[in-house]
């Protein structure tokens, strides 16, 4: 690796996922704003939200396939087209089929600049790949803690005395607010610029593809693979929503986020010590436990003990995604490239589903059976735009009780994740015992 260097590119990698992360926070931020932007029910909402994440894993897919043969370096670059299209769109967008279509491009660049950093960090640290990739995944939480306040401080531009909106002002407020993603982009476009990336893990060790597609087919790979379904939804759920879930519960729903992903940065740095004394089966396990009376947390509190309740959820998730990766990647090597971006693939994939065909109809049936419980008869007949409009026309004091009830209602079903995730790492954690004392 003498023509290579491992600092920059590493340094270029974090810039990039800080990007990805960036659109995760900005996004979170902007879903209500689009919604009264141009009258979008929670259906379209989610499907707009989930495009981010259908891009994902079709971009980790064919990164991961293609890697190998195609070499890191050219797919980085096709991340990094895809984000300044994307960005753009979104800047510019016209209505749902726009921010539709330009949410794919988003989403299908922050799945490439996996598929493509991932084994970049793993084949240049081969030592100490866990510590190395929870490093890098430091710059998920912490781009996202960056994109929280930014969209915090834009948005205060744009509200009244009282603190609401000015829907004249929503879409300024949208175009700078993607805008300031631009810069980052650039960026990491200079720092990969000219660069010689190394081989693949998998190419440098001479593990055929054969063997690899072998790996992926293991039962202990699909096992990880269905609990990354649960865990990235756990995590990524919660935030993407998270102006929706919690925004009429007395603090502030990007503070909260901000907040969350402010201490799972400083985990994932300094998590290097936690990581080689407990192992990362049973650091999957504790995040399994502290995730559950994380959301718990959230559903059931209000005002500033959500601030409280934030703390430990972020402990909850904190190392999840990086150790999930970390864990596939030292005990099935022969995945290589390709499991790591199948795994971050289905979590994405997971949670473009779990958006799209759950989250978003159950809090427009949530909102209007609510809105019925409160003795606004008028919305029995209506769905979609019309439910919205009607919802957005009520007193805003009726509107936030909606809306927190409907919310919570929705943490409760993602609290049952986490259950799941307790005892399917129980078991994961024996299995390990004994195949380590077998071998």
């Amino acid at each position: 690796m003498s023509n290579i260097n491992p600092s920059r590119l590493f340094t270029a990698s974090c810039v990039a996922l800080t990007v990805t992360s960036m659109t995760f926070a900005i996004r979170a931020g902007m879903l209500g704003p689009l919604g009264k932007e141009f009258n979008l029910s929670e259906q379209e909402l989610a499907w707009i939200a989930g495009m981010a994440f259908f891009g994902f894993p079709v971009a980790t897919t064919i990164g991961g396939f293609f890697v190998d043969q195609f070499g890191m370096k050219r797919l980085m670059w096709v991340a990094f087209g895809a984000h300044l299209l994307g960005l753009l769109l979104t800047i510019f967008a016209g209505g749902f089929w726009t921010l539709f279509i330009s949410t794919f491009f988003v989403g299908f660049a922050n799945g490439m600049v996996e598929a493509v950093c991932n084994p970049l960090v793993a084949s240049m640290y081969p030592n100490n790949k866990t510590v190395m990739l929870n490093r890098f995944h430091v710059w998920f939480p912490g781009g996202i803690v960056i994109g929280a306040l930014l969209a915090a401080a834009i948005k205060t531009q744009f509200v009244d005395v009282e603190g609401n909106l000015i829907p004249e002002n929503i879409a300024l407020m949208r175009q700078l607010q993607v805008a300031t993603m631009l810069l980052p982009t650039l960026v990491y476009g200079w720092l990969f610029w000219g660069q010689i990336f190394p081989r693949t893990e998998r190419v440098t060790s001479g593990v055929s593809t054969a063997d690899m597609f072998k790996a992926v087919r293991t039962p202990l790979f699909l096992f990880m693979a269905l609990c990354m379904f649960f865990t990235a939804n756990t995590e990524l759920s919660t935030g993407q929503w998270i102006e929706k879930l919690l925004g009429n519960a007395g603090a502030n729903a990007l503070l909260i986020l901000a907040l969350v992903n402010g201490l799972m940065a400083l985990g994932r740095y300094f998590g290097g010590p936690l990581i080689h004394r407990l192992n990362p089966t049973g650091i999957l396990l504790g995040s399994a436990f502290f995730s559950l009376l994380g959301v718990y947390m959230l559903r059931t509190m209000e005002g500033p003990s959500l601030y409280a309740a934030a703390v430990v959820f972020a402990i909850g998730v904190c190392y999840f995604w990086p150790t999930m990766l970390g864990f596939v990647s030292e005990n099935i090597p022969n995945s290589g490239a390709l499991g790591l971006s199948l795994l971050g693939g289905v979590g994405m994939l997971g949670n473009w589903a779990y958006q799209s065909f759950y989250i978003g109809p159950k809090l427009d049936l949530e909102k209007k059976t609510n809105a019925l419980n409160m003795g606004y008869q008028e919305v029995s007949g209506l769905s979609g735009e019309a439910l919205q409009k009607f919802l957005n026309s009520l007193p805003k004091e009726a509107l936030d009780q909606i809306e927190l009830t409907a919310g919570r209602s929705v943490l409760s079903n993602i609290n049952l994740l986490p259950i799941f995730l307790i005892v399917a790492f129980t078991g994961l954690w024996f299995y390990m015992r004994r195949r380590k004392s077998e071998g």
